[in-house]
């Protein structure tokens, strides 16, 4: 039952996430965006913290209701970067909200990962 779970969790969170990324708006045709550096970071950062949560649903570090959680505010903030995006810019506040809930995302990652709780 519980590998039932955990797999179900894994492909949910990668449905979540490819389904996230693809609803990001593309720029016009023609246009550059003032801010491709902060945008590229970003974007960089959230994918590194979705292959961590990946690393830890697959040694069992991670519970499927941690998973879950982790999971789902990885899509509050690729909604935030995606609304960021949208204009065409990311203001240095916006970069700053973001990088914000990235450190937050980062440290419950790290504590979920590490606490004493395991699928196996």
């Amino acid at each position: 039952m519980n590998a039932r779970r955990l797999s179900a969790a894994i492909i949910g969170s990668l449905l979540v996430g490819a389904s996230l990324h693809a609803q990001a708006p593309a720029p016009a045709p023609g246009t550059q965006t003032a801010t491709p550096r902060r945008e590229a970071k970003m974007e960089k950062r959230a994918e590194r913290q979705q292959k961590r949560i990946g690393q830890g649903v697959a040694s069992g570090e991670l519970t499927p209701r941690e998973t879950v959680r982790l999971e789902r505010q990885e899509g509050r903030i690729n909604r935030d970067i995606a609304k960021a995006e949208a204009d065409g810019k990311v203001t240095k506040q916006e970069a700053a909200k973001i990088n914000k809930e990235q450190d937050r995302e980062s440290r419950r990652i790290r504590r979920q990962k590490h606490d004493a709780q395991t699928t196996r």
